[in-house]
């Protein structure tokens, strides 16, 4: 993929109107979201006891595509027998990324961390036996990556929470009231815990949608997280009460109209380790999205789903290293960047420079032929194509009236 970049005078950018929220003020957390929005890219990992199988996490038993029991038994399988974080994080490291987001507990209850609560976690209940969190964040924090933390909302094995199966469930709030106040004091509780014990830099809530924000607490979820940690920023799944968006897997059509959103997207069609899923996308296709989502203002949250031994797929270390080797190359187009040109000025992806005097236009696949930019009130510097020393000249056909 070429870009080129124009060295220009003054272009005014166009200004994102804020993530519509029903209680957050975006002009309070602009300073805490200055780093997440240069980020960029993140890295996204689902890893739990659904890798022994390699099924559907959580969903393959809620949808009965297996039994609950049947799923539960892979908890015996789950080693982490050669799971190795310092090699995770320096993929991570190597592909450009600037945070990454674990799943400390899925819809299926089963903790990562030796969580206090009575409840099921890879500490206690597999042969893993070990907090597998903490070294994964240390070894991030050596690689200068920030910690990201997913959480479900939603606890289907546990005995208070209402869901279960999609065609069955355990009570309805209204009537037991006192029984949905125990699960709430058991999540709250566990969300303390990961506050308290790892700190993450980020928050990714997940499961918002079975219950209403007053029912998930989310203002005092917000509030107990900020209160250890001000500068954590949290996603748009808390109902209201986050920061940003995560449109997950489709990329919008148009530009979204937030001032921070993240697009959350599997490397082949599955979140979790899969076998007999190969329908994997190319190095040259996960390049393009990137590069749609930065250039719409947006990042990019890149999942793997590691092996229930801590092992990652070859064909997904191959598709992260490719993606690092073009990020290297093409670093100052993407990193620190802000959105490009509005549609209309260039058949393809653009971003801007933060002082608004280089465009970086991105040419999938193009090698010969003409580049075409309308609308350019500007006089040209400079032309270059990034990660070489050529410079190219230009053709004005027209002028703005």
């Amino acid at each position: 993929m070429k870009k080129i970049i124009l060295l220009l005078g003054f272009i005014g950018c166009v200004n994102m109107p804020g993530m519509a929220q029903q209680k957050i003020n975006p002009d309070t957390i602009k300073h805490k979201m200055q780093w997440f929005a240069d980020a960029k890219l993140g890295i996204f990992i689902h890893w739990g006891i659904y890798s022994v199988n390699g099924v559907d996490e959580s969903w393959s038993f809620y949808n009965n595509k297996i039994s609950y029991a049947d799923y539960m038994k892979q908890l015996e399988g789950f080693t982490a027998s050669n799971y190795n974080p310092k090699q995770w994080a320096d993929l991570i490291k190597e592909t450009g990324a600037r945070y990454a987001v674990i799943t400390t507990k899925h819809h299926d209850g089963v903790a990562l961390w030796p969580t206090k609560e009575h409840h099921y976690s890879v500490v206690n209940n597999t042969p893993a036996k070990k907090d597998v969190l903490n070294p994964f964040y240390e070894a991030l924090d050596k690689n200068g990556i920030k910690r990201g933390a997913y959480f479900s909302l939603i606890d289907w094995s546990y005995p208070d929470y209402p869901g279960f199966l999609k065609d069955s469930s355990r009570y309805k709030v209204a009537n037991d009231p006192q029984r949905w106040q125990r699960f709430q004091h058991f999540f709250q509780a566990q969300i303390n815990e990961i506050n308290t014990a790892y700190k993450p830099d980020l928050w990714w809530f997940d499961g918002d949608w079975e219950h209403k924000a007053d029912e998930w607490q989310s203002e005092k979820v917000r509030s107990s997280i900020l209160s250890l940690q001000p500068n954590a920023i949290i996603n748009g799944r808390l109902q209201g009460y986050g920061d940003y968006e995560t449109p997950e897997q489709n990329f919008p059509v148009s530009r979204p109209k937030f001032n921070w959103w993240e697009l959350c997207m599997t490397t082949n069609n599955n979140w979790g380790y899969h076998p007999d899923d190969i329908n994997y996308k190319t190095p040259f296709e996960i390049i393009t999205i990137f590069v749609d989502a930065v250039s719409n203002g947006g990042n990019l949250l890149l999942d793997i789903g590691p092996k229930a031994d801590g092992t990652i797929p070859d064909e997904q270390v191959h598709i992260l290293k490719e993606l690092g080797k073009w990020n290297k190359k093409h670093e100052e187009s993407i990193f620190g960047t802000i959105a490009g040109l509005p549609q209309g000025h260039f058949y393809g992806p653009s971003t801007l420079s933060k002082d608004s005097t280089t465009v970086y236009l991105f040419l999938p696949g193009q090698t010969t032929g003409n580049i075409m930019l309308k609308g350019l009130d500007n006089s040209i510097k400079d032309i270059q194509v990034v990660g070489t020393s050529a410079h190219l000249q230009h053709k004005v056909v027209g002028k703005i009236s």
